[in-house]
């Protein structure tokens, strides 16, 4: 074995019994130790490939990122995957490609409609506005805290031209469906598959059934890479044109390092430029860089092969804290879309607009025995100050959407979350109610 590789099999096992001396014993104490509703499960294995890649000074996008985008596509059943800088900077590049040129009369244009949920997370919508379109809004459902299809269709009229909706923290709407009602319509259907990585509906993961699929990566989600998100698509134009918008505009593929890939750098004309103009210097789109690095793409790759793991332990605690909540008065309790399998990202509970107490309170109850909480996000965007003039349009009421703003808030259910934390959580909550009905 050379020196530097000995060298470098040294550090990763400082750095691995460094990651077991720095964990603690792992002790809980009730109302002391802090019970987070998200963050990411990080071992030794995800410890040392950071650390790893920064000996290999790999600071930009190289072969673990390609390595990931390629394992990710099969997991998500798509044909490409391409990484990006943020599950925010996915939705903007997964929408802003169907505005491309290349498309034709299919490409979306200013003033187009496309239909949104209410009750979510600003960055689903965002790139609707950003790209000087209008979203529709339709409600949500209780319990499930999705819209359904048939909302959807009652949503689209002459100027609907595309779907971007977000699974509800990894539960499914009914994406076969909507999926369906897009492809019956000729429009394009951008599925967010941020909260909801290792999901099932109708036994197909989710992320698998839009002409584009986003996914995020921060650490509050089912597998991190600290920040990243990924664009994921079937049709290779889309994947061409993703590629493009994340890469500067570019219309060279040629990776980082890389030259004449396409065996014809200087023989293209294209726009007004002279023929032979260096081609990784021509520029199809107007684009961005929304690129990963390698260090990034290291942590996500040993995250990934987690996924299963993490996936079943979201289940698991699920179930205890739905199974230990189950006929709490005052309170209502989540339910799996039918035909689904969830791989949750958190649990949530709206308290009944009778109930004898308030959300705040209960909220209020458990912060202070250190149970974090978190809000539907946004809750009605419309009545976000961000929004509130902003051009919309809104289908049916958004009584839910409204009731989920005053009402609704979640606790964690991530893999790193013990037993005894979810039993002090149950404790906790069961507590409140029997005192203040």
């Amino acid at each position: 074995m050379p020196e530097t590789d000995e060298q470098k099999a040294l550090i990763l096992d400082g750095v691995r019994k460094y990651h077991r001396e720095v964990q603690g014993d792992g002790r809980f104490v009730p109302g002391v130790t802090e019970i987070w509703p998200s963050g990411a499960t990080l071992d030794e294995d995800d410890r040392a490939a950071v650390v790893e890649a920064a000996l290999d000074m790999r600071i930009a996008a190289g072969p673990s990122a390609r390595k990931f985008e390629s394992a990710f596509a099969r997991r998500l059943k798509r044909r490409k995957a391409h990484l990006t800088n943020s599950g925010s900077s996915a939705n903007l590049l997964a929408l802003t490609a169907l505005t491309s040129h290349v498309l034709g009369e299919r490409r979306l244009r200013p003033g187009d409609e496309v239909i949104t949920v209410a009750a979510g997370f600003p960055t689903t919508v965002n790139p609707i506005l950003q790209n000087n379109m209008v979203p529709v809004f339709v409600d949500i459902e209780l319990g499930t805290y999705n819209t359904t299809a048939e909302r959807v269709a009652a949503a689209i009229g002459p100027k609907t031209r595309a779907i971007m909706i977000a699974h509800a923290l990894g539960n499914p709407f009914e994406v076969a469906e909507v999926a369906q009602l897009a492809k019956d319509h000729g429009m394009f259907f951008v599925e967010d598959n941020c909260d909801a990585v290792g999901t099932f509906y109708d036994g197909r993961p989710t992320g698998s059934f839009g002409d584009l699929t986003t996914t995020s990566f921060y650490p509050a989600h089912h597998i991190t890479m600290g920040e990243g998100g990924c664009v994921l698509t079937s049709n290779l134009k889309l994947a061409r044109v993703v590629e493009s918008l994340r890469d500067w505009g570019r219309d060279c593929w040629c990776e980082p390092g890389k030259n004449n890939t396409c065996l014809k750098r200087f023989d293209y004309q294209m726009g007004k430029l002279p023929h032979g103009y260096d081609h990784k210097y021509i520029f199809s789109h107007v684009g961005y860089n929304l690129k990963a690095t390698d260090l990034q793409a290291a942590l996500g790759l040993t995250q990934l092969a987690r996924l299963d793991e993490f996936g079943a332990a979201r289940r698991r605690n699920w179930r205890r804290l739905r199974e230990g909540l189950d006929g709490t008065p005052h309170i209502l309790l989540p339910e799996a879309t039918p035909r689904s399998d969830p791989s949750w990202f958190g649990f949530i509970i709206t308290v009944e607009p009778d109930a004898p107490f308030t959300r705040a309170a209960l909220v209020r109850f458990l912060e202070d025995r250190k149970i974090g909480t978190r809000r539907l996000f946004a809750g009605n965007l419309t009545r976000q100050p961000a929004y509130v003039d902003q051009p919309h349009r809104v289908v049916g009421d958004l009584t839910n959407s409204d009731l989920v703003t005053e009402h609704t808030f979640w606790v964690g259910c991530y893999p790193a979350l013990t037993e005894e934390m979810l039993d002090y959580v149950v404790a906790s909550v069961r507590e409140f109610v029997e005192a203040n009905s």
